[in-house]
């Protein structure tokens, strides 16, 4: 549910209730980060609680009519602001996490979840929507309008609306119960990560790291007042040693450290075992509450995907016309290992370093050759400049209030100058933000008050930062990452839509929502893209373009076991949410297995526990769809063969006649239709797996 914001007329009269002096109450304009303080949370939100309960009790008071902008206005405008500020809580609680914060946002995440949860039980406002639905003019709302009513009526349902009293009272226990244990989830994975660090005084333990790693790794040490080197679980410090490190036995340390992260096999306070279990309990409970055989079902209610055996066939396929080429990869790499490595019994902790010798004995380049040339500024540039080329619009460098130094802010133009939407660019790690990349909302686009509310965004990495004076520099996959979050950025800045409850990603089916994120990633394999953003850290020369074809040949070096991973992952997930039974005998870590004997052509160790650090789909919203990577893949290949198809006839990919019908078509439309009828009337028919397999080298 997308509703509840306090209403314009309502003026704070306590001090610390006050705007000016509670920055979360102040909806003006940006967030007012730089006076932000943990003791403003509670207020605030309690507050704005109180005003959304006031909003909903006026919408379903007998005497408001089933009419637009007698009912649903108003719960939208008073949903916004609730939105506005738990988003600011949320998101320095991602990137900026400390123990008062922490504090004040595991008060008030229950408050948010019972609210939540009460409105989507609401039966008062669940006879509006269905009467709104069965007014005669209710074909007279715009297409946007009507779909957000669709998708309420929808929602009432999963939230429990048509539940008998007991059973909504014990289904709202739940949601309570799953919210705190899934931010427990993740803080515990945080925590885990930041608890360790492993320091080495001895260069020679470290033999074959690159220099800006060491150089990354000296410092991490000096800051905590020791000499030599640290190594941390976060990404920019285990993988080079993962990848480089001709040390044997530290790849194994530091793998063993990383994979058993929030697990049994660490400290007690950090074990994410037992939550991982009452999830899938409470996950499953919800689910037979509302008439449902499982969590899967539910979580595809929303989908485009219509069950769990839809998905699960689609997973199957995938797998069998990608094992043999995973097969092959790895026959390859285990040979390459005992000929040329001298590893006669290939391990997980093996793998990511004797893949980067096997790709420079193959291709004759380097990871670390190819990340001279993409120092941070050149990158930016070069992004932006593909989006200007697609879309006609400017991207500049622009003044916010910002919740750390490193973090940048831009704003979107179009030809004329007009603002279209901005972002926030947090491009490094750090001990305080949780891994991984994402997007998220700050602002959505609405029209509001006779105008049109601008959007802005969340632009979330975790790289490397600048070392010695010099940039940022970034591997060629995590260029990739950066046009990833970018794609989603985009498909939330360039809605076209006015309607809140399915502008921008809001109403995108979940696994349609990747569509535009992968769809992006192409063109990072493009010349006419990359020759714009690319310039050696010392010299200043461009990518040579016999490195770039080099680059090109390796594109789909290892895909088969790239994609066998992600059917492993994604076939796990689905399978934990249908027909895997929480409250048998078995654990998630047994599914797994069984999963990996199937799927795998590489088993992990025993002591493996991926599930323990999973936190896609027991934190982060993915539950029983983390298929729609390979799901929305298939529609972003299939969208980008279109460019290809074009190419010949324009003199490259770079069309922008084509980027504006997949602006106006995809971006624009947001949730304001179906995904698949968006798809179709870019692409003029149904998607086809034709070109992912193409893409991936698997034709």
């Amino acid at each position: 549910m997308k509703f509840c914001q306090q209403p314009e007329s309502i003026i704070a009269l306590s001090p610390i209730l006050n705007a000016a002096m509670n920055p979360l109450l102040d909806f003006s304009g940006l967030p007012r980060f730089a006076e932000f303080k943990p003791e403003f949370v509670t207020p605030a939100i309690d507050q704005l609680l109180a005003d959304c309960r006031a909003a909903v009790a006026r919408a379903e008071a007998a005497d408001t009519p089933a009419e637009w902008d007698a009912f649903v206005t108003p719960l939208e405008d008073a949903n916004e602001k609730l939105g506005r500020a738990w988003g600011q809580v949320s998101h320095l609680h991602s990137v900026m996490d400390s123990p008062e914060l922490r504090e004040v946002y595991n008060a008030c995440l229950p408050k948010i979840t019972i609210f939540y949860a009460e409105l989507g039980q609401n039966e008062a406002l669940f006879a509006k929507f269905k009467a709104l639905k069965a007014r005669p003019d209710f074909a007279e709302l715009s297409g946007p309008r009507r779909k957000i009513v669709e998708n309420e009526l929808r929602d009432f349902r999963l939230g429990g609306a048509e539940l008998q009293a007991d059973k909504k009272a014990r289904f709202m226990q739940v949601q309570e119960k799953l919210a705190k244990l899934s931010a427990k989830f993740e803080e515990n994975l945080l925590d885990a990560t930041n608890d360790y660090a492993l320091f080495i005084d001895n260069a020679a333990q470290l033999a074959g790291l690159p220099d800006d790693a060491l150089e990354a790794m000296q410092a991490a040490a000096k800051a905590d007042g020791k000499s030599g080197w640290k190594i941390t679980l976060h990404m920019p410090s285990y993988l080079p040693v993962m990848q480089y490190a001709n040390n044997r036995d530290l790849r194994e340390q530091l793998y063993r450290a990383y994979v058993t992260r929030a697990s049994e096999l660490g400290k007690p306070d950090f074990d994410n075992t037992a939550l991982i279990a009452d999830i899938l309990k409470l996950r499953r409970e919800a689910a037979v509450l509302l008439g449902f055989n499982s969590y899967a079902e539910v979580s595809l209610a929303a989908k485009m995907a219509d069950t769990p055996a839809e998905v699960l066939k689609f997973l199957d396929e995938l797998g069998v016309r990608a094992r043999p080429y995973a097969e092959k990869d790895f026959e390859e790499l285990k040979a390459f290992a005992r000929d040329e490595l001298g590893i006669t019994d290939l391990q997980s902790w093996d793998t990511t370093y004797a893949s980067e010798k096997l790709r420079v004995a193959r291709y004759s380049f380097s990871d670390q050759e190819v990340k001279a040339y993409f120092p941070e500024p050149h990158v930016l540039a070069g992004l932006f400049k593909l989006v200007e080329t697609l879309y006609g619009l400017h991207i500049r460098e622009d003044k916010a209030p910002v919740w750390h130094p490193d973090v940048k802010f831009y704003t979107l133009t179009d030809h004329s100058g007009q603002r279209i939407g901005q972002f926030y660019l947090d491009l490094y790690a750090r001990a305080s933000k949780r891994g991984g990349a994402w997007m998220d909302d700050v602002i959505t686009r609405r029209r509001k008050n006779g105008g049109i509310q601008t959007p802005v965004a969340y632009l979330n990495c975790n790289f490397s930062g600048p070392v010695g004076g010099k940039p940022a520099l970034f591997t060629h996959d995590e260029v990739i990452t950066l046009f990833h979050e970018t794609g989603h950025g985009l498909h939330h800045l360039l809605t076209q839509i006015e309607e809140i409850g399915v502008s921008g990603i809001n109403g995108v089916e979940w696994d349609a929502v990747e569509l535009p994120s992968q769809f992006m990633e192409n063109f990072c394999w493009e010349w006419d893209v990359l020759k714009h953003m690319t310039a050696h850290v010392d010299t200043g020369e461009p990518l040579p373009r016999e490195l770039f074809d080099k680059m090109l040949a390796a594109k789909n070096f290892q895909s088969g076991l790239q994609t066998l991973r992600q059917i492993e992952f994604a076939s796990f997930d689905m399978h934990l949410h249908d027909d895997f039974d929480p409250n048998g005998g078995r654990t998630a870590l047994d599914l797994i297995n069984d999963i990996r004997q199937q799927v795998a052509v590489l088993i992990p160790p025993a002591y493996n526990r991926f599930p323990n650090n999973f936190s896609h789909i027991f934190a982060g919203g993915y539950a029983a769809g983390y298929y729609s990577y390979k799901w929305a893949e298939v529609l972003s290949a299939d969208a980008y063969a279109l460019f290809e198809d074009e190419a010949e006839g324009y003199g490259g990919v770079l069309n922008p006649e084509v980027g504006h019908r997949f602006w106006s078509e995809i971006l624009a439309q947001g949730g304001a239709r179906p995904a698949l009828e968006s798809f179709k009337a870019f692409r003029g028919r149904e998607p086809t797996i034709d070109a992912l397999l193409r893409h991936n080298g698997m034709a």
